[in-house]
């Protein structure tokens, strides 16, 4: 095996899947090119704000990748290039996109609601106050694993091998480029909202824009410590939580996903030119380095193959911009295997080194290695190599940062919608419930507690996160089937993607469980792995109560169901 043959396989297998399986599920579900979208009929300025399909693209895009399709499959490589290449393909097609494009479509269909909502109106009240406390605990986990990757990568000082410490160039460059994304977004939010221009002009402004900031980040690098990246990236998400999507959140995504699309293009043309040798084995058995294939490959490719975060991105925020119905299969199922493509090329990459090569270089992180990997294969036709790898960190980063924008809105969303049901009375709320459902509040909090999280290292993180993201794709899946049932329509497609990922995550729930009670009855726990030890519990009786109701829903006899 080797990287071009890797690369055809997954080029075949995705474009195929999204031209058939997508269409497939496109037409059993029916989608109306007619109907008003809840973008037009509840549009507000804040959340719900009609836009392009390139514009919704590139925010769902961007959201949902994250750091998770680059460090996952990496992380997972120690099973093997062969279980982690069919994970990637068959989950991303038949698990990851479904979930995705199924939220998004249940979302539309219900006034742009989340998931919370779904499962209230189809499942129940209670299902919907234990999921969105559920979201909640998960959002946290994520804004901490996320940032504190984010603060990492922009971190301006290291260490020689004496120990020295010195200055790291392009961690530098990219937080100088990574900040002139956010006042080039604000500036690229009032084109759009009010210049009303063609959308290649905006495309053309878009790319003009990315370009100046690339070359003035890289001439004039920042240099602060992980410690102040911190602070600073935690004052930043709190703000971008409460500023209306146009503002920030759509043109932010809209500036990154062009960053996004040209990383990916440049490394799968680097993987034809070079085409990298597979420097790693077919498979490496099921019990590796104490870790067992069976969860952890799946969970911790997460990303890659299938997250339950994406269907918070595809109901929480991309619902509500949706101007057209027929926009929903590009925008969710495409953007999902557009994912899936780039934990592929993730895998290439770490394949590509033999085995202490990228230590050697000084590749210790994922996306170094990823890095690394890309700026070799370019450096064949004649690419700097100091500058191709400070670009796709650079690019890892804007993953990163992007998601975060979107899930601390979702977290402090999720929160909010706790405390609210349908007929609760916004005018005349009791002063603590107008406390506990302001966004300030919600917003405070939600950043507070994945503060103290982070500090913990997103390494530590990963496997709850990962656990907890797949309990989430189950929660998900069971909410869209029966929507999808109740509604009359055919969901059957969601049953073997549920069940599985529930023998997935309640496994390795309750491994992290073992592992960390462990810790605490032999060494102590940290504040930080007491917070994953509370976390992981909650997240996983949540997850379980709210999986046997919608379960009980799914099951019930046709004559016990209420009129869709």
């Amino acid at each position: 095996m080797n990287g071009i043959l890797m690369m055809v396989i997954a080029l075949v297998v995705l474009g195929g899947a999204y031209l058939l399986y997508g269409r497939y599920l496109q037409n059993k579900w029916g989608i109306d090119p007619k109907a008003k979208t809840p973008a037009y009929e509840l549009e507000d300025g804040v959340d719900y704000v009609p836009a392009d399909t390139n514009v919704v693209f590139g925010h769902q895009f961007a959201s949902i990748a994250g750091a998770g399709p680059i460090n996952g499959p990496i992380q997972a490589a120690i099973f093997g290039w062969l279980p982690v290449l069919l994970w990637i393909l068959v989950g991303g097609v038949f698990f990851g996109a479904v979930q995705d494009f199924a939220a998004m479509y249940a979302s539309v269909k219900n006034k742009g609601r989340t998931i919370g909502y779904i499962i209230e109106e189809y499942i129940g009240k209670l299902g919907k106050k234990l999921f969105l406390l559920f979201c909640w605990l998960f959002c946290i986990l994520v804004v901490a694993a996320f940032a504190d990757v984010v603060a990492g990568t922009f971190n301006g000082f290291g260490a020689d091998e004496a120990g020295a410490v010195t200055k790291i160039a392009a961690n530098g460059a990219v937080a100088t480029t990574s900040i002139l994304f956010i006042l080039e977004a604000v500036a690229l939010g009032c084109i759009l909202k009010y210049a009303k221009l063609n959308k290649w002009v905006n495309t053309g402004i878009a790319i003009l824009m990315l370009v100046v900031a690339v070359a003035i980040g890289l001439n004039c690098p920042v240099y602060l410590s992980r410690s102040a990246w911190h602070i600073i990236v935690f004052i930043y998400i709190m703000v971008a939580c409460v500023t209306p999507v146009w503002a920030l959140l759509q043109p932010r995504d809209y500036l990154n996903s062009y960053l996004l699309i040209f990383m990916i293009v440049g490394a799968v043309i680097g993987i034809f030119v070079a085409n990298p040798s597979c420097n790693l084995s077919a498979f490496n058995g099921f019990h590796v380095d104490g870790k067992y294939l069976f969860p952890i490959l799946f969970v911790t490719i997460a990303c890659g193959a299938v997250s339950g975060f994406h269907s918070l991105v595809s109901s929480g925020t991309a619902s509500k911009q949706i101007k057209n119905e027929k926009n929903m299969l590009p925008v969710s199922y495409g953007a999902m295997l557009m994912e899936s493509m780039l934990a592929v090329i993730a895998l290439i990459a770490v394949a590509s080194f033999a085995d202490g090569e990228a230590a050697a270089q000084g590749l210790t992180t994922q996306p170094q290695i990823f890095a690394g990997a890309i700026a070799n294969f370019l450096s064949v036709i004649g690419l700097p190599h100091e500058l191709v790898f400070t670009l796709i960190n650079l690019a890892v980063s804007a993953f990163a940062l992007t998601s975060l924008d979107s899930v601390a809105r979702i977290g402090r969303l999720s929160f909010q919608e706790f405390f609210v049901d349908d007929d609760t009375d916004m005018e005349h709320l009791s002063p603590v419930m107008k406390i506990l459902t302001n966004k300030y509040f919600a917003t405070i909090l939600t950043l507070v507690l994945a503060f103290m999280l982070a500090k913990v290292g997103y390494a530590e993180i990963w496997p709850l996160f990962g656990s907890a993201n797949q309990l989430l794709s189950v929660l998900a899946l069971v909410a869209c089937a029966v929507f999808l049932k109740k509604t009359k329509r055919q969901g059957v497609m969601l049953w073997i993607p549920m069940f599985f990922m529930m023998a997935v995550t309640f496994t390795a729930l309750t491994m992290t469980i073992i592992s960390l009670g462990t810790a605490l009855t032999t060494t102590g726990l940290s504040l930080g792995n007491t917070m994953q030890l509370i976390f992981a519990v909650l997240l996983l009786g949540l997850g379980v109560i709210v999986a046997i109701q919608g379960v009980k829903k799914l099951t019930e006899k046709p004559e016990a169901e209420k009129a869709a």
